[in-house]
């Protein structure tokens, strides 16, 4: 690779990087070029990408975007999965891609929104309901004390209304 062509890559790469809702890193040691072609096509499919890029122009590319830090994180043969828009759903769909027992690929950690995850906690991102279960989730938290409210009020006043009717038919009786 040539000179103009490493700044290329590493062009699109920052750019990609400053984008990039979540960054996934991987090792893909021991995997196949059909397993690696299989995997990006299976994540493409939930518009994440997936690259293998040389670590040095990965950590060129990563300054002055949400994926720089002080760790070195870019250390051996990484790939990287970039999404753009849910945010737990790059985490969510590398890790159900890693499942199995013959699974070669492994999780190493990942950027979401700006911040360095090691792997354990990535699973726990991961296994985060979608974005409009979470909102359903708290919508139903916020109506909840409303309607116990309303629910309460209601029947205060059906006894005031039991209790004036009792009251009504002992004095005309």
């Amino acid at each position: 690779m040539n000179k103009k062509e490493k700044e290329a890559v590493v062009a699109s790469l920052n750019e990609k990087f400053a984008r990039a809702k979540a960054v996934v890193l991987t090792d893909y040691k021991g995997m196949t070029v059909e397993e690696l072609s299989a995997l990006r096509v299976s994540l493409r499919g939930s518009a994440v990408e997936f690259k293998v890029v040389k670590n040095t122009l990965a950590k060129i590319a990563a300054k002055g975007t949400p994926v720089e830090t002080d760790k070195d994180v870019f250390t051996g043969p990484v790939g990287v999965a970039i999404g753009y828009d849910d945010p737990t759903l790059v985490p969510k769909k590398v890790f159900e891609s890693a499942k199995g027992k013959d699974a070669k690929l492994k999780v190493l950690g990942g950027f979401v929104e700006g911040r360095l995850y090691d792997a354990k906690d990535l699973k726990k991102i991961a296994d985060l309901p979608p974005k409009e279960v979470l909102l359903s989730q708290m919508a139903g938290c916020f109506s909840a004390p409303m309607g116990k409210m309303a629910g309460l009020l209601s029947a205060t006043i059906g006894k005031m209304s039991n209790a004036l009717h009792a009251l009504i038919e002992k004095k005309s009786a």
